[in-house]
């Protein structure tokens, strides 16, 4: 491998830490730093990391929160006692740490290989913070029930988003829930509409079942280890999914889409959404989806709507754009602007 490379994949890790930092985690910012500090070819782990061939920034194949997720799934699964020492809630110095990290990439040597060439995988519920609004904005310009289809859904958890309580600003809607989303919210209220869902579904290359403790746990370490209310706030909403049933399809999004797409519903709308995930197809994927939901909504009508929600990078420096394109018009406005984790929503409605 050329020094080149290796110091274009530490940069990488360096972009990731000011993200984390940024979004609340100094843990896993540390972390970051350190392993663009100090990680050596020495292991067969630091080898393959600082070879790694593909695109290692987080808008890429992530790296960084490979590395991250691969040493909390051995902390949550006991696996390194060694390692859990020096993790939330402990604070070890950074030489401490990092003498726990090294000590795991030889130890653990087969587990980090292997789990390192998986895609990290969230489902941050707070997200839903930012699709509410825009799910109110259509009930309102419809007065049509909703049918939802959630492009790269995970394990569902932003599929069930009606069965959370929320309070945006001086806005409550939904019943009593385990689980409330309280955004600092910027903005006038969101739409007081009526939503009936008649129907829902989600896929996922890769759907994590919330009834299975691997599942659980590939969830749970790939966020990050000292923001406890994230994990706590999943945990909650993995029960609910639970109970409730709730499962993601296996399939390419494109082939799904091309079948959710196939036939009009009239008296129905139907509402597209992609949370943080579109930004993931390869691009000659993206180009086909967006033709695809462009020729459905060309056949959308009065009767039978289409909507497309989104919450998407969009390169801008503060948050996600809050996207919504509502056929037969066919016209897309930027609603409001969300935090990627939705600790923050400026509405403009």
């Amino acid at each position: 491998m050329t020094d080149e490379r290796s110091q274009a994949i530490r940069q990488s890790f360096l972009r990731q830490a000011k993200a984390c930092h940024d979004l609340g985690s100094p843990f896993t910012a540390r972390l970051c730093t350190l392993a663009a500090e100090r990680l050596t070819e020495e292991t067969r782990v630091g080898a393959m990391i600082l070879g790694w061939p593909g695109n290692p920034d987080g808008t890429g194949d992530a790296l960084a929160l490979r590395l991250a997720g691969t040493l909390h799934a051995l902390v949550r699964s006991g696996q390194d006692p060694a390692l859990s020492a020096v993790y939330p809630p402990h604070n070890a110095d950074n030489d401490t740490l990092w003498a726990a990290v090294e000590a795991a990439l030889r130890q653990d040597e087969a587990f980090m290989l292997e789990r390192l060439k998986s895609a990290p995988q969230t489902n941050e519920v707070r997200r839903s913070s930012a699709l509410l609004p825009g799910f109110l904005t259509i009930a309102a310009l419809t007065g049509k029930p909703l049918i939802l289809s959630e492009v790269g859904a995970s394990a569902g958890l932003n599929l069930q988003w009606d069965r959370y309580s929320y309070q945006l600003g001086d806005f409550r809607w939904g019943q009593a829930s385990a689980v409330e989303l309280a955004p600092h919210w910027e903005g006038p209220p969101p739409p007081d509409a009526a939503i009936e869902i008649t129907e829902r579904a989600g896929c996922d290359l890769n759907p994590l079942d919330p009834s299975s403790e691997d599942d659980r746990l590939r969830l749970f370490s790939y966020i990050w280890a000292d923001q406890q209310d994230r994990l706590d706030r999943t945990a909650a909403t993995l029960e609910m999914a639970t109970e409730s049933g709730l499962k993601v399809e296996k399939a390419d999004a494109i082939d799904w889409l091309r079948k959710r797409l196939a036939t009009t519903r009239p008296g129905l709308a139907h509402v597209i959404y992609h949370t943080i995930a579109w930004q993931y197809l390869p691009p000659a994927l993206k180009a086909e989806g967006e033709d695809l939901i462009a020729d459905a909504g060309s056949r959308a009508t009065d009767a039978a709507p289409l909507a497309r929600l989104q919450l998407e990078a969009d390169g801008k420096p503060e948050g996600a754009a809050i996207l919504l394109t509502l056929w037969p018009t066919g016209e897309t406005r930027e609603i409001g602007r969300a935090d990627f984790h939705g600790r923050w929503v400026k509405w403009v409605g």
